[in-house]
Order: structure tokens, then sequence, then C-alpha cells
């Protein structure tokens, strides 16, 4: 396979591998009403991923690094299959469980492989923005699984099947186009993989823990989307078109991704400020439009809290990785994504015990007012320290 020929498969499977692990986000209304379970089972169901997704960075993270890029992409594919497999033949809870689990494995493999991988397939005049093209895949494979997913289960038949059957074909793809992939790490005999450490040293802590909260904030906003945006829709402003749902989902990832890419140039501290900023706005407006039982502030909301996200975090992950010392990278950015991903899991858990005791409305409102606490602290705190490092001017 050419060189060029790698890039774009390596791109393809990033993107249709990612794509499944939201491709259920449409369809847990259905599945709560066809099952009777209440928001708070939920996002169970929804934070078992993010588990799934933490047993993966921490246990195989660095496994690509030892094995190969090619093993862990093929097992991860192959995941992804099992996953959807479950779905199709889901029926109770605990099966629904197990399908996002697994889901999870499989995110948590590519995230870092397929990153990898794509870099370093990346043809000479393609190299500078491989990061870029990388981060477009990933947030956009996320970014399309509820779009597709919403539109099969409005308009076309078999809801709750049509989309993993689709998934599988894509997958089949994925599995035969990788298998020709060449391998871009030289493979040492005898060398061992390991469960990767996590840590911060000390004298990037600092920066460490303001971004750490900014994107504690973004994926805590990632996880009330992508789990009970479509009980909101349902529920409170009274849209029950899957379609719907699966398009304001999309919508956050997608202005995620488009801000993570154009807004590379800006300095970590700006991005910090601008991105926080923009999160407890989003957040705010999202607690507006439950208030107001409004889909278009609701989208407008989508699109502020997924571009405040996507700046906060990128540039948060840029600067943490260029303060820290190069042996200690992979462990600190793992840290930093175990962060990210606890923050995706245990507050919607919160939101659905909070929705059962007091409505649904209400949870939601709270849960934004605490994430934008949460980017406020960050935004303060990168202020105070930016103040504190700039240079002083002396008077002539």
């Amino acid at each position: 396979m050419s060189q060029g020929a790698a890039f774009a498969c390596l791109v393809y499977a990033f993107t249709v591998v990612m794509l499944g692990t939201t491709l259920p986000t449409p369809m847990y209304a259905l599945y709560a009403k066809e099952l009777d379970f209440s928001v708070l089972i939920t996002t169970v169901i929804f934070a078992t991923y993010a588990a799934g997704v933490l047993v993966a960075l921490i246990g195989f993270g660095r496994w690509s690094d030892t094995l190969g890029r090619k093993p862990l992409l093929l097992a991860g594919a192959l995941l992804a299959v099992v996953s959807a497999l479950v779905f199709v033949t889901a029926g109770p809870v605990w099966q629904l469980l197990i399908g996002r689990f697994i889901s999870g494995l499989s995110a948590g493999i590519y995230a870092g492989t397929a990153t990898a991988a794509v870099i370093e397939a990346a043809p000479e005049s393609w190299r500078a923005r491989a990061p870029a093209i990388a981060t477009a895949a990933n947030m956009g494979g996320l970014g399309l699984g509820p779009l597709v997913a919403g539109l099969l289960v409005e308009y076309a038949a078999w809801p709750l099947h049509l989309s993993f059957l689709l998934h599988i074909g894509l997958l089949a793809v994925v599995l035969a186009g990788v298998t020709f992939v060449p391998e871009s790490v030289q493979v040492q005999p005898g060398a061992r993989p390991h469960v990767q450490r996590l840590a911060v040293p000390p004298e990037i802590r600092a920066l460490f823990l303001r971004a750490a909260i900014a994107a504690f904030a973004g994926f805590a906003v990632f996880g009330l989307f992508t789990s009970v945006a479509p009980s909101f829709l349902a529920e409170i402003i009274g849209v029950d078109n899957h379609a719907v749902a699966g398009l304001i989902v999309f919508s956050v990832f997608a202005a995620s991704a488009a801000a993570q890419i154009l807004g590379r140039g800006l300095g970590t501290s700006t991005a910090l400020v601008a991105g926080c900023t923009l999160l407890v706005v989003g957040t705010l407006v999202i607690a507006a439009a439950l208030l107001a039982e409004s889909l278009p502030i609701l989208i407008v909301a989508a699109l502020l809290a997924g571009v405040g996200q996507g700046i906060s975090f990128s540039k948060g992950l840029g600067g943490i990785a260029e303060a820290t010392p190069i042996a200690r990278r992979a462990e600190v950015t793992s840290t930093y994504f175990v962060v990210a991903y606890i923050a995706i899991s245990v507050p919607v858990i919160g939101e659905g015990f909070a929705a059962e005791h007091w409505g649904l409305r209400t949870a939601g409102i709270v849960f934004t007012l605490l994430v934008a606490a949460l980017a406020l602290i960050a935004l303060v705190a990168t202020v105070i320290a930016a103040r504190r490092d700039a240079p002083v001017r002396v008077a002539d």
C-alpha cells in the first residue's frame, strides 16, 4: 500500500471506529421506553463506555509502542465489531452495559494508537497538518455517530438495529484496509507491553491543575450532551425527533473539532482563558435553554460549549506536553486523558441521580451551573498565573 493510501485508510479507520462509540446516543430514549428504565440508568449505561475507555488507556495505552500500531488497530476495530453485534442482539439492560464497555475499550485503544498511526503515516506534504487531521477524524467520528444514527432511527426501518449493521459493514472495510497498512513501529524482539503509569511532575502541577479543571468542565458538557440531550429535547423542549437530537450532539463535536484546528496558533494561556470563558457562557446558555424550553437557544449553547471545550482541551494538552520532559510525557498526557474521561462519566451519573429526585429540568440547570463554576475557577486561575508570569516593564 502506498503512503498516501495508508494515510487515507488510517484516517478512515479512526473516523469509523470513533463513529461507533456515539451511535447509541439518539437511541437511549427508545431503549428507555422499551426496557422501562429512567434517566439515571441511561447515564449509567453511558458512563460504562467511559469506564471501558479508562481501562484501555491505562491498561493498553502504550502497547502499540512495543507490539506495533497494526495489532492494536486491528484489535480495536474487532472490539468495535463485537460491540455492534452486542447492540444488534441487545435485550436486557446488562447487555447494553456490556456493549458500551466493549465500545469504550475500542475507543480507548484508538485514542492514542490511531492518533500516532495517522501522524506517522502522513506523506511529507501533509506532515504539518497530520495532527489536525487526526483531531478531525477523532472528533468528527464522535460527531457523525449521533448524526447518522439519528437520521436512521427517525427515517429508516429497524431503528435499534440498522445503525449497528451499517457500522459493522464500515468496520469490515477498516479491518481489510488496516491489514495492508505498513507498520510504522520497529518492533523489538522480546519487547513486553506494560501498564501506563499515571503521574504529574511537581514542576508542572500548577499548569496541569488549571488545564485539567478546564478539561473536566469541557468533558462534563460532552457527557451531558451525549447522554441526556435527547431527554432534554423530548421531555423539556417537546421535540422528539431523533434526527434533531443527533444533529445537536453532532454540532457540539463539530464545533470542538473546528476550534481545535483553527485555534492551533493560540498560546496556552490565551486559549485557556478564551476556552473557559466560552465554556462558562455556553453552560449558562444551556440553563437558559432549559428554562425557556427553547431549541434555538440549546443549539447556540451547544456551539458555544463545543468551541470552548475544543480550544481549552487541545491547547491545555499542548501546553502540558510542551512543559513536560520527553521521558515523562506519555504518563502525564495519559493522566490528563484519565481526568477527561472521569469527567465524561461520573458527573452525568450525578445528573441521573438528581433527575430522579428533582426532575430533569432542575437537575440539568444545577449541573450546568456547577460546570460553569468549574470553568470559572480554571479561568480565574489562568488569568492570575498569566499576570504573575508576565514580564515586568521597567520605567526609563
